[in-house]
């Protein structure tokens, strides 16, 4: 094997040209961490050099520990027994490895033993941690507990909980969904309760819980039991006990070495976290955020491995007198990978620098430590527009990357033929790991729904105003700016359109139009890209040559008002017949 980090020169460019000495500023908080921590930098510069060491401890262990043990983690996978979930051993090792290097408490403040990195650098470590193994991802990727628990639990639980986390020495799991209650969070039914001496307990069901064995558990329960709704549910922090009962595992069709768990609580103690009422709409949201950019990532990491399966077998195996891969249509799938890879890896990237902005500034907000009224009125103004980037960015990055998986292990496998449809190879495990990527965190229909918002809020546009501001470089750039401009136009005009259409219509054309604007900004983040390397000039060339056909197309489709999927489904479809028995 490699070093993760160093066998892609991709990551390593955007290691060289990401504001991360911009993001480390804001991230290190006047960097007053150095003067209590021996490791801690003492300036920005130093900080971003401590980020790519890490990224490189994170690459080695990677490449030359985990990857090695994915087959044998998949094939083996976790078990259970009389309630007692094991991992399998190649999950285990490799935890404990990620423990020893200090590698679980990736974002958490140093005074809980944390790294304090930047989202934007852990997503770097989640893509290769996942193109290592997809289902150890899904353990390492849960530090989002940890996170919510520093962001909205009191000092005590944080005391409590928090340096076990940086250790290692635990867990999480985020336990939201009930058989009844898997997208619609809000029909949540989870009781929560106070007995007689004013101790929360928690009563009833819970399914498809990723890590439901982790020693630390974050729940979302009904408080209120006079309320429906997300208004009437609230967030509870608890160590599972022998009152929570694991009644079994999922039988799935991938990431075998995560235990999908369903959960029974029987009266369990535990505590709020934060104030009643606000599990889901303020807590919970923040989790799941988090939450889509780590699967971003995870899918970027599996869509990596798939591709260099994919030519590593085609640049070695022979047909028709030469390598496979200097066949047209095999050659194709191939650049196609690769492109899109690599628009994946610039979208979620930047997506990662808005919210850590976003977050870091709510957080200086929320000290309101400011020397005069306009320093604080400057950071509100700044937030609030990263804010609102970063519900448009955050679901956008969740469903390019997850679908992307699918799309670059089903081609690895075309690539490949029969020898990629067997269990000799690695590419028939990712397939079957690429394919919870676009569902779990929220299916990719639901991401495109909350990114439509943006689109046809104006803010989409507004952001591609600012990145058309920038100065060109050159005439053939301006040919490619002047058709992402016609790929606004084709979307605005769509956006009018649909408005006028009907909540339904829109719902119907959200796809296409997200599709669009995500083509859009990746495009101009590629002309970004392409002052500074050669070979990103050759990749932005392809991928806006290519995104104008299939916007002019989509948009087509979008103002031909074909509505046959809402007019003629019951004609379309058929009755439904259940069989008898």
């Amino acid at each position: 094997m490699s070093n993760f980090l160093l066998d892609n020169e991709d990551i390593q460019f955007h290691l060289k040209t990401l504001p991360l000495e911009e993001l480390a500023a804001i991230q290190e908080d006047g960097f007053r961490d150095a003067a209590t921590f021996d490791y801690a930098p003492a300036n920005a510069a130093e900080a971003a050099e401590n980020y790519r060491r890490v990224l490189e401890l994170v690459g080695d262990i990677a490449g030359n520990q985990i990857a090695p043990l994915s087959e044998e983690i998949d094939r083996e996978g976790s078990t259970w027994c009389d309630g007692v979930v094991t991992y399998a051993p190649g999950i285990r090792r490799s935890l404990d490895l990620l423990a020893k290097a200090d590698m679980m408490g990736f974002t958490l403040p140093r005074k809980f033993g944390g790294l304090n990195c930047p989202s934007t650098v852990y997503a770097a470590a989640t893509e290769m941690v996942s193109r290592a193994d997809a289902a150890l991802m899904n353990v390492f990727g849960l530090q989002g507990i940890a996170e919510t628990i520093n962001a909205f639990a009191n000092e005590d639980q944080k005391q409590r909980f928090l340096p076990r986390f940086s250790t290692g020495a635990v867990t999480g799991a985020m336990v939201l969904t009930e058989p009844d209650a898997g997208s619609d969070l809000q029909n949540v039914q989870l009781r929560a309760f106070q007995d007689a001496a004013g101790q929360w307990r928690l009563r009833g069901v819970k399914r498809f819980i990723t890590n439901g064995c982790g020693e630390v558990l974050l729940v979302l329960a009904r408080s209120e039991t006079d309320e429906q709704g997300g208004m009437g549910l609230s967030l509870f922090v608890l160590e599972n006990n022998e009152q929570v009962r694991i009644r079994r595992i999922e039988d799935k069709l991938g990431i075998h070495g995560s235990p999908t768990c369903e959960m029974q609580f029987n009266d369990v103690p535990c505590e709020l976290v934060g104030e009643r009422r606000r599990g889901l709409v303020t807590y919970v949201m923040a989790l799941m955020n988090g939450a889509r950019i780590g699967i971003a990532a995870q899918g970027l990491g599996i869509a990596e491995a798939a591709y260099r399966e994919g030519r590593a077998y085609a640049y070695h195996r022979q047909q028709f007198g030469k390598r496979i891969e200097q066949l047209a249509p095999v050659a194709d799938l191939l650049v196609d990978m690769k492109t899109c890879i690599e628009a994946g890896r610039s979208l979620l990237y930047y997506t990662c620098t808005v919210v850590d902005r976003d977050i870091n500034l709510q957080r200086r907000l929320d000290e309101d430590k400011y020397a005069t009224p306009e320093a604080k009125s400057a950071d509100n103004k700044a937030q609030k527009q990263y804010k609102r980037l970063a519900a448009l960015l955050t679901p956008m990055s969740k469903y390019y990357c997850s679908e992307l998986s699918q799309k670059c292990a089903n081609d690895a496998i075309s690539v490949m033929g029969g020898s990629g449809y067997m269990r000799d190879y690695h590419a028939e495990q990712l397939f079957r790991d690429a394919r919870i990527t676009t569902i779990y965190e929220g299916t990719s229909q639901l991401q495109v729904v909350a990114a439509i918002r943006g689109v046809t809020s104006g803010t989409a546009e507004k952001m591609f105003a600012e990145f058309d501001n920038r100065e060109t470089a050159d005439q053939e750039e301006q040919h490619l700016r002047e058709a992402l401009g016609t790929m606004r136009g084709k979307l605005q005009e769509a956006v009018e359109f649909v408005k006028k259409g009907g909540a339904d219509y829109l719902e119907l054309s959200a796809r296409a139009m997200v599709d669009v604007a995500i083509d859009i900004l990746v495009g101009y983040l590629f002309l970004e890209q392409a002052t500074q390397s050669e070979h990103k000039k050759v990749v932005a060339k392809r991928f806006i040559r290519q995104a104008l056909p299939r916007a002019k197309a989509r948009m087509e489709l979008v103002m031909s008002q074909e509505r046959s999927t809402l007019d003629s489904y019951a004609e379309i479809v058929g009755a439904m017949v259940e069989e008898e028995g």
